[in-house]
């Protein structure tokens, strides 16, 4: 393929994409010259990175159009010294020996290959997780593990993370053009098919990425709307999922996506003057509409169950807290039920009630409630309003808190901020410490300094529940449910 250009540069077409794979490269060598004896320019070595070219090369020539010297560059496997390319000194075009890029490209797929076959244990599509921010490096490190755990939820494998601090994000790309080629240099030696961003993007940024990257470019709001969308079960929580997902794509919809294929068929088309893209934003706003309509009979059917329960004269102790820190246990372990358990984040999505007798002939019931998590996406938090509502009928909350993680006064924080979103922060409370049983003995002293009013407990030892089954007692106001029950009595 012969390129012609102009003395400012050439521009290179849609490339083939037949020999694309996680670890391989395009099975292209760029060779071009430069007219006034420039050696290869950090340009040249993005197009490589981007292109993933098998090598790129530049030839001098002379005033007269002879050629001159020649310099080459290519990518390197991972190495102890962090390097992604190597770039040759410059030498007379006919004095450059032991050069056989065939071999170099060879060996440098050969050991993408091997490394990608020593990875096939770890399961899943790589993914590699980048933060940007200001914040200091380590507050970003706390947050790319928290991301990797929802990565391995929705079921990736991180396989490394970048980390950059910055005073501004960058607008186009949100990192600069340097700094994506390295990250896409990262991709490729670690055989990551995703790029996952801690941030979330804006809808010019994901389209900017993605015409720049052959990898597909994900944000954290993506990652929690997939992991939703695979663990919703309930009818309920199936169309609070579907809104939030179309929410969020609306402002995303360009003219070269594909159709939405789950919106086709039902809608009237406007007539052949419509383009495809109208068509695509028209049906997702219809969609919404009508999950809108059909979410607030969820809401209408939820509130009569609450009325009912309230006739009954039942009390309800809500269980909230951040996700995965093990409210659905505690609820099997009071109840004596199977509600599903994992350690994993957003294992439970739909509200689950269960009825427990406790001592003196007291019966509550006990409702376990979608996990809280630090920036959940508006439209989500929108989407599970139905959800949340369970909370607005609680006589008491239970405010399970993960005791034994890093970020616990975090993750503490972020629910309480949840709670006075939603007016929730003047309902009694309980904060039940759990996973006592994994701190240490200077931990707890910690955690009994700055929660003094905190119930320690392990979620899994029915036994050691007792203080916290005297506290929710304690709380809930008995006289007044008497009362209210005695007249339908």
């Amino acid at each position: 393929m012969v390129l012609v250009g102009d003395p400012g540069g050439i521009l290179i077409p849609e490339l083939p994409r037949l020999r694309l794979g996680a670890g391989r490269l395009r099975g292209l060598r760029l060779l071009h010259t430069h007219l006034s004896g420039e050696t290869l320019s950090q340009e040249d070595l993005m197009d490589m990175v981007f292109l993933r070219l098998d090598s790129v090369g530049a030839l001098t020539v002379s005033a007269a159009g002879e050629p001159e010297r020649f310099q080459w560059a290519h990518l390197l496997p991972p190495n102890p010294e962090g390097r992604s390319h190597d770039v040759a000194q410059p030498a007379r075009w006919d004095r450059v020996e032991g050069l056989d890029l065939g071999a170099q490209v060879a060996a440098l797929e050969e050991e993408l290959a091997r490394l990608d076959t020593a990875r096939e244990a770890g399961g899943g599509e790589r993914a590699l997780l980048v933060s940007v921010a200001a914040a200091p490096r380590p507050v970003q490190e706390r947050s790319l593990e928290e991301l990797a755990e929802l990565a391995r939820t929705a079921g990736l494998a991180p396989v490394g993370t970048v980390v950059q601090r910055v005073s501004v994000l960058n607008s186009k790309f949100i990192l600069g053009k340097g700094k994506l080629a390295d990250l896409e240099v990262r991709a490729l030696q670690t055989g990551a098919a995703v790029i996952l961003f801690e941030q979330d993007l804006s809808p010019s940024q994901l389209r900017n990425l993605a015409d720049l990257t052959e990898r597909r470019v994900l944000d954290r709001t993506q990652l929690i709307l997939d992991i939703f969308a695979q663990h919703a079960t309930s009818r309920a929580g199936k169309l609070q999922v579907e809104m939030a997902q179309l929410k969020y794509a609306l402002p995303r919809l360009v003219g070269k996506n594909r159709a939405m294929s789950r919106l086709v068929g039902g809608i009237g088309g406007r007539g052949p003057g419509e383009t495809k893209l109208e068509i695509d934003r028209r049906r997702a706003r219809d969609r919404i509409a009508r999950l809108k309509k059909e979410l607030e009979d969820v809401r209408r059917q939820r509130g009569q169950t609450r009325e009912r329960r309230a006739k009954a004269g039942l009390p309800v102790v809500s269980l909230v807290g951040y996700t995965n820190a093990g409210k659905s246990t505690l609820l099997n372990t009071l109840t004596q039920s199977g509600v599903l358990a994992e350690n994993k984040l957003f294992a439970t999505l739909d509200p689950t009630s269960r009825r427990i007798r406790f001592p003196r002939d007291r019966e509550v019931v006990l409702t376990d409630t979608v996990g809280f998590i630090r920036r959940l996406p508006p439209d989500l938090r929108e989407a599970f309003r139905a959800t949340l509502e369970e909370l607005e009928s609680a006589d008491v909350l239970v405010h399970v808190a993960d005791a034994s993680h890093a970020e616990v006064e975090e993750q503490i924080e972020a629910v309480e901020s949840i709670l006075r979103e939603l007016e929730l922060d003047e309902a009694p409370r309980i904060l039940a410490l759990n996973k006592w049983d994994l701190l240490d003995e200077e931990a707890r002293e910690t955690a009994r300094r700055l929660h003094p009013q905190g119930i320690p407990l392990s979620a899994l030892e029915r036994p050691g529940l007792e203080p916290l089954v005297q506290a929710i007692l304690n709380l809930i106001p008995w006289d007044k449910r008497d009362k209210a029950r005695a007249p339908g009595e």
